[in-house]
């Protein structure tokens, strides 16, 4: 099978085999935002299952700045020991694991950040006010140390043990805010044409590969595009990996979409999510390119490789149901994925608060995974809504996210 074949980086690296388990928010830090014996575990289930790559859920380099309850966060080398841990066990059977490394900026719920900062003061849309707080812009010295903060964190990955990073640049979280003109209104030198509004993203880049080295596989998660009129657009996001592909960039990962036009949550048309835009990308950039989302078949996934759309199938909430997918779908005995959409039972309730309680119900089987004990597959939304209610008060009945237009 081709899924099962290797992939060397331009850096020499080898990656076993296709499968890219990309980045979920475990949502499992203790409250001081370390992680623990859970993460151990569930990484060490999630390497036993035979993905050639593994991305960690989001860990955020300013505990000041979080995107949801139980986020990691890694300033310092202070929880150094129970790193070294979860990057052992998540290394285990040859796999690679690489840290997603991100800062929400403005996206961080009202009940979490009285003042979130971002590149403009540009709110969230009308129908998310209510969820979250209006951001302040940041000034030219706090950039550069945010900057600072993700090399720092990518540093103190590669001290661990952890094999690779990516730097998290899609969905609306701050890399991708200063690249989207519609988030980003600056008159400095990180704002106004592309060129500017990338130099965080090339800044953070830079500065990790100053840090880790030339071997050191960095990623980069982006938006093919912002689906926004206003926002960044598929011919930013091809210049943009250009410019990286140039620096040296490792591999891509293609998503799309943000809080407010969530296709990375509700997918398009095709079965295959981005897939159109992979294949334009690939006849640009000579670096491996990783599609996500929508993967549901055997075949589906032989046909991208065969046909070099993609370099690596990216699958994630999948493997919160079968954390031994890859290895299942390898051995021929797991042909057709399926997934259910949670349901109240009530249309209403579920259109305002379904995608909230589906990232609520796939935490829950993470936190199972973790606990030694097998996923459960369900339709009934009343438990992860009630979960959602309890963590963050009646806000959580505010739409987080608008339906795809």
């Amino acid at each position: 099978m081709k899924v099962s074949e290797s992939l060397e980086l331009r850096n020499g690296i080898t990656l076993k085999n296709r499968f890219f388990k990309s980045a979920m928010s475990e949502t499992m830090a203790n409250s001081r935002n370390q992680p623990g014996e859970k993460h151990v575990r569930l990484y060490h289930e999630w390497a036993r299952g035979g993905a050639g790559v593994v991305v960690t859920g989001n860990v955020m380099v300013d505990r000041n700045a979080l995107g949801e309850p139980g986020n990691v966060v890694i300033e310092d080398e202070k929880d150094i020991d129970i790193l070294k841990k979860w990057a052992e066990e998540g290394t285990a059977y040859d796999t690679h694991l690489w840290m997603q490394i991100n800062h929400p900026g403005k996206q961080t719920p009202k009940t979490m950040s009285k003042e979130p900062v971002a590149p403009s003061a540009i709110p969230m849309g009308e129908a998310l006010k209510g969820a979250f707080n209006p951001p302040r812009a940041l000034e030219n010295g706090e950039i550069k140390s945010l900057v600072e903060r993700y090399v720092k964190t990518a540093e103190v990955a590669k001290k661990a043990g952890f094999t690779g990073v990516q730097i998290h640049g899609a969905h609306g979280y701050l890399v991708n805010q200063f690249l989207s003109p519609h988030d980003n209104r600056r008159d400095d030198e990180y704002g106004g044409d592309l060129e500017n509004r990338m130099r965080f993203l090339m800044e953070i880049y830079k500065g990790m590969r100053r840090v880790l080295g030339e071997a050191f596989p960095i990623s980069l998660k982006l938006n093919s595009s912002d689906f926004n009129k206003e926002g960044f657009t598929e011919a930013e996001s091809f210049a943009v990996v250009e410019k990286m592909a140039e620096m040296g960039l490792d591999l891509i990962e293609i998503s799309g979409g943000n809080y407010e036009q969530p296709k990375m949550s509700t997918g398009t048309d095709s079965e295959v999510f981005f897939l159109d835009y992979a294949q334009k990308l690939k006849e640009k950039v000579d670096i491996p390119v990783v599609v996500t989302g929508g993967f549901r078949s055997k075949e589906s996934m032989e046909a991208a490789l065969e046909k070099g759309h993609t370099d690596m199938i990216g699958i994630a909430r999948p493997m919160a149901l079968n954390p031994h997918l890859p290895n299942r779908i390898m051995s021929g005995d797991y042909k057709r994925i399926t997934t259910r959409r949670l349901t109240t039972g009530i249309k209403e309730l579920d259109e305002k608060v379904g995608p909230a309680v589906g990232n609520v119900y796939y935490a829950m089987q993470l936190k199972r995974i973790a606990e030694g004990k097998e996923a459960q597959q369900h339709t009934n939304a009343w438990r992860p809504l009630l979960h959602l209610i309890a963590t963050h008060g009646p806000q959580a009945l505010k739409p987080k996210r608008r339906k795809r237009r």
